[in-house]
């Protein structure tokens, strides 16, 4: 099982230098693009149980000074993510019209009332379907998780 993680995250890294090497974002945008990827990609997962997103929040450290309440993971390859912020722009929640649009695999993780950090829990649902991703206008990588 650890063999399979570590692999898990090596693949997940190298397709995160790869994405670097051949976009080279400006600083700025480098960090909000790092954390989307930090926080919500996992392209060599299916999601699943409460097990993966207890593992995967903590992993990611979203559980160490407080719970973040709710995560999304998106379960696609870095590419098809990327291919999102060529699509229509729409509107962001917060007004900007910076989104975009697509259906992708994805696991939501949302806390149970009763945990706290660093013991965070978590329920999982896992499914196909529509999110909104915000992407930098000028380097078109997806640096926000939306809805």
């Amino acid at each position: 099982m650890t063999l399979q993680r570590t692999h898990s995250l090596l693949q997940f890294l190298l397709l995160t230098l790869l994405g670097l090497g051949l976009m080279q974002p400006s600083y700025g945008q480098n960090v909000m693009y790092q954390r989307f990827l930090l926080q919500h990609v996992d392209p060599t997962s299916t999601g699943g149980n409460d097990i993966y997103c207890n593992t995967m929040m903590q992993r990611r450290k979203m559980t160490t000074h407080h719970c973040k309440p709710v995560n999304t993971f998106i379960h696609e390859n870095i590419w098809n993510i990327h291919s999102i912020c060529n699509t229509a722009n729409i509107q962001c929640k917060n007004g900007s019209m910076n989104c975009h649009g697509g259906v992708v695999k994805a696991t939501d993780c949302r806390q149970t009332g009763s945990s706290r950090a660093p013991n965070c829990r978590y329920r999982a649902r896992t499914s196909t379907r529509w999110v909104v991703i915000a992407c930098d206008d000028n380097s078109g990588l997806p640096v926000h998780f939306d809805k």
